[in-house]
C-alpha cells in the first residue's frame, strides 16, 4: 500500500505534467486559430482556379495537355504522404497511415512530414524523397513538392499521383482522405473538392461548370502550360494548409484532454491521501485514548 509520502510525491509529479500539458494547448490553440484561417480563406481561390481551369478546359475540348492525359488503370502509383513532425495529437497521423498502407500498399512515397517518412521506413516502401514545410506554410517550399512529383510524372515513371493528407472539417474532427492530383481529371474539375466549402453555407450552384468563353492567345497549349501547373500546385498547397490545420486541432484537444486527466487524477490522488491522513490520525487518537484508560 502506497504511504502519504509516496501519495504526495506522485501528486507534485502529476501538477507538473499538468502544467507542461496547459501550456502546450495554449500554444497549439494559437497555432490552430492561425492554421485554420489559412486554410479556410484559401478555400475561396482553390475553388475559383477549379472554375477557371473547366472553362479552360471547355473552351480548348479538341486541345490535350500533358497533365491531363489519363494513362489508364494500371502503372505506378505516386503517394505524397502528407503528416505532423512532432506527435502528441491523437490519433492524427495513426489513422491516415493506415488508410494509406491499407488502399495502396505497392505505391511509392514522396513524404512531408517527419512522421509519415518514419512510417515509410520502418514499413520498408518505395521512399523517392522527403521534404521539410515550416509552419506557417510557404508556398514556395510546397511549389518545390508540387515540381518534383509533376517531373516524375511527365517522365512516364508513374502513371498517377495522389496526395494522402488530413482533412480538416472542424476543430474537433479531422478525416484521413486521399485526392488524386495528377492527372487532373477534367470530369472532376467541376466537383467541388471534400475540403472545399466545408463549413461554409451550402450554394446550390457550387458544382456547376461556369459557362465557357475563353479566346486563347497564342494557343491553347501555352496557355494550359502556364495554369495547368499552377492548378497543381495550389491544390498541392491547399491539401498541406488542411492537414496543418487538422494537425494543431487535433494537438490542442489531445493536450485539453490530457490535462483534464491530470487535474481529475490529483483529485483522485488528493482524496486519498486525506483518506490515509484521516485514517493516521484515528489511529493515534485511539492509541492515545487506550493508554489513558490503562494508566487509569
Amino acid at each position: 500500500m502506497a504511504t502519504a509520502r509516496d501519495i504526495r510525491r506522485r501528486i507534485k509529479s502529476v501538477k507538473n505534467t499538468a502544467q507542461i500539458t496547459k501550456a502546450m494547448q495554449l500554444v497549439a490553440a494559437s497555432k490552430m486559430k492561425k492554421a485554420q484561417d489559412q486554410a479556410l480563406s484559401g478555400r475561396h481561390y482553390a475553388e475559383l482556379m477549379n472554375k477557371v481551369l473547366v472553362n479552360l478546359h471547355e473552351s480548348a475540348i479538341d486541345d490535350s495537355h500533358d497533365l491531363l492525359e489519363n494513362r489508364g488503370d494500371g502503372g505506378k502509383t505516386l503517394v505524397v504522404l502528407v503528416t505532423t513532425d512532432k506527435g502528441l495529437c491523437g490519433g492524427l497521423n495513426t489513422n491516415l497511415l493506415k488508410a494509406v498502407f491499407r488502399d495502396l500498399p505497392d505505391a511509392s512515397f514522396v513524404t512531408i512530414g517527419r512522421k509519415g517518412c518514419q512510417a515509410v521506413s520502418r514499413m520498408k516502401k518505395d521512399l523517392l524523397a522527403d521534404f521539410h514545410v515550416t509552419d506557417p506554410v510557404d508556398f514556395a517550399q510546397v511549389k518545390t513538392v508540387s515540381k518534383f512529383v509533376r517531373d516524375k510524372f511527365l517522365e512516364g515513371e508513374f502513371n498517377r499521383v495522389q496526395v494522402a493528407f488530413t482533412n480538416f472539417v472542424n476543430t474537433l474532427s479531422q478525416v484521413p482522405h486521399v485526392d488524386a492530383l495528377l492527372p487532373v481529371e477534367p470530369l472532376e474539375l467541376g466537383k467541388p473538392k471534400d475540403y472545399e466549402g466545408v463549413g461554409a453555407e451550402s450554394d446550390a450552384d457550387a458544382g456547376e461548370v461556369p459557362e465557357a468563353g475563353y479566346a486563347f492567345e497564342p494557343s491553347a497549349q501555352v496557355v494550359f502550360d502556364h495554369i495547368v501547373p499552377q492548378y497543381i500546385d495550389y491544390q498541392l498547397y491547399q491539401m498541406v494548409l488542411e492537414s496543418r490545420a487538422s494537425e494543431h486541432s487535433a494537438r490542442m484537444v489531445a493536450m485539453k484532454s490530457a490535462t483534464d486527466n491530470a487535474n481529475q487524477l490529483i483529485k483522485d490522488l488528493s482524496l486519498e491521501y486525506n483518506k490515509l491522513r484521516q485514517a493516521a490520525i484515528t489511529s493515534e487518537l485511539l492509541e492515545i485514548t487506550t493508554a489513558g484508560l490503562a494508566l487509569e
